[in-house]
C-alpha cells in the first residue's frame, strides 16, 4: 500500500481560480450590494447609507479577500466598477433627504472602467464618493481633473478612515472632501480616552473651517455614542445603530429614542442656544453714533479688525470714553460653566452679557445671564 496521501482524501483544500473567480465577479455575477445608514445625531433619523460590496454568490464571501485578489491579477478596477453598477442599480428608490456613499480607490478614479461608470449615471447628484487610500497617493494633482468633473456633475468627495493608515492630515489638506470619515479605531472606547477626545473634537474644528462633516463610522457602544454626541459630530454609523441589509433599512428605534433626548438636553445646556445678536462697531465713535441714533438701545460690542470682541460698551461709558474688558465664551460652553465663570467677575460687572464667539474667535453675539438661568432650569421635554 502506498503511504502517499491522496490530496482528494486528505481534505486539503484547492487554492481559489481567481482567474476564473475574478471574471464572472467583473461581469456582475454573484455580487449584491449592503445598505449601511448614517444617522443624524442631533433628530435621530437617518440621512444616507453607505454602499457596501458583498459577494454571495461565492465560497468566498470576504471582501477584503475579493479586492486583494483583484490588486495581485490586475482587475482591481474591472472589479470595483461592477461593485458601484451593483450598488447603483437601487439608487432610484434611495429615500427622499437621503445620500448615498459609494467606496473608490483613488488611484482608480482615473481609469475608463471607473469613469465609465459615472458617465452611466449621468447627474450625480446625491451621492458621495469616498476615497478608500490603502496605498499612498503620489499626486494629487493627476486627480484633480477626474474630482472636477465629479464635483460638476454634483457629486460630493469625501475622505474614508482618516485617522489611520495614509488618511492623514496631507490628504484632507489635498483633497478638500466634503465629508471626513473618523476611522474606527479612534472611535474605539472614545469615552476612557482623552487623547482620542482631543482628536476628534481637532478633527471637527478643521472640518467647520473647509465647510466639511464629520462622520463616527464603527460606533458599537452607547457609551461611545454618547461621547460623540457631546463632542458635537453630526454624523454617525454602526453596528449600534444599524447593520449593513437590504434598501432601506432604518435606525434602531431605541437609538434614536437616546438621541433624541440627549439632543433635546444638550440642545439647551451650551452658550449657541441662548445666543442672541447685538450691534457690533469698530471703534467708540462709532458706538457714540449708535446710541444717537437709537437713544433707546441699551450695549453694544467693541470688536476689532478681526471681528473678535473686546468690550461690551454702554451709553455712559461710550460717553466717557472707556473700554472694560468683557468676559468671552465659545459658542460651545456648557451653560453652568458660563454662569460659574460669571459669577468671578467684579460686582458691577457680574450680570453684564457675556460676549460670545465661534471656534476661530470671532464675535457671534451675546449671551444674557437670565436666558441662561431660564435655559438650565426649564423642565427637558419627552421625546
Amino acid at each position: 500500500m502506498s503511504s502517499t496521501a491522496d490530496p482528494s482524501q486528505s481534505g486539503a483544500l484547492a487554492a481559489p481560480d481567481w482567474d476564473s473567480l475574478l471574471a464572472a465577479a467583473c461581469r456582475g455575477e454573484g455580487l449584491a450590494t449592503a445598505y449601511q445608514p448614517i444617522v443624524d445625531t442631533s433628530r435621530g433619523t437617518v440621512v444616507g447609507y453607505e454602499a457596501l460590496a458583498r459577494f454571495p454568490g461565492f465560497a468566498e464571501r470576504n471582501p477584503e479577500a475579493w479586492f486583494a485578489a483583484a490588486r495581485r491579477h490586475g482587475r482591481s478596477a474591472d472589479l470595483e466598477s461592477a461593485t458601484l453598477k451593483v450598488a447603483l442599480r437601487e439608487r432610484a428608490s434611495l429615500p427622499p433627504n437621503c445620500f448615498l456613499t459609494l467606496n473608490v480607490s483613488p488611484e482608480l478614479l482615473t481609469t475608463e472602467e471607473i469613469r465609465s461608470v459615472w458617465r452611466q449615471e449621468g447627474n450625480l447628484g446625491g451621492l458621495i464618493v469616498e476615497l478608500t487610500e490603502q496605498t499612498p497617493i503620489d499626486s494629487y494633482l493627476e486627480l484633480e481633473p477626474d474630482l472636477h468633473q465629479l464635483r460638476s456633475a454634483g457629486a460630493l468627495i469625501a475622505v474614508d478612515d482618516a485617522g489611520a493608515g495614509y488618511a492623514g492630515l496631507r490628504h484632507l489638506l489635498q483633497l478638500r472632501p466634503s465629508m471626513i470619515k473618523i476611522d474606527r479605531e479612534l472611535i474605539l472606547d472614545v469615552d476612557r480616552d482623552e487623547a482620542k477626545r482631543a482628536l476628534i473634537e481637532m478633527l471637527g474644528i478643521f472640518a467647520g473651517r473647509v465647510d466639511a462633516w464629520i462622520l463616527a463610522e464603527g460606533v458599537e457602544r452607547v457609551e461611545e455614542l454618547d461621547t460623540l454626541v457631546s463632542l458635537g459630530v453630526p454624523l454617525v454609523q454602526g453596528y449600534l445603530l444599524a447593520r449593513p441589509g437590504p434598501p432601506w433599512a432604518g435606525v434602531e428605534l431605541e437609538v434614536a429614542h437616546r438621541l433624541a433626548a440627549r439632543q433635546a438636553s444638550v440642545e439647551r445646556t451650551v452658550l449657541r442656544d441662548v445666543v442672541e445678536h447685538a450691534p457690533a462697531v469698530l471703534s467708540l465713535t462709532q458706538a457714540v453714533d449708535a446710541f444717537t441714533r437709537d437713544p433707546g438701545l441699551g450695549s453694544v460690542v467693541l470688536i476689532d479688525a478681526d471681528l473678535r470682541p473686546v468690550s461690551l460698551v454702554t451709553p455712559d461709558a461710550a460717553a466717557l470714553g472707556v473700554v472694560s474688558q468683557g468676559m468671552r465664551a465659545n459658542l460651545d460652553t456648557p451653560l453652568g460653566d458660563a454662569l460659574d465663570r460669571s459669577m468671578t467677575r467684579e460686582p458691577s460687572y457680574r450680570f453684564d452679557p457675556l460676549l460670545v464667539t465661534d471656534n476661530a474667535g470671532r464675535f457671534a453675539g451675546i449671551a444674557r445671564l437670565e436666558r441662561m438661568i431660564t435655559a438650565l432650569t426649564a423642565p427637558v421635554p419627552v421625546p
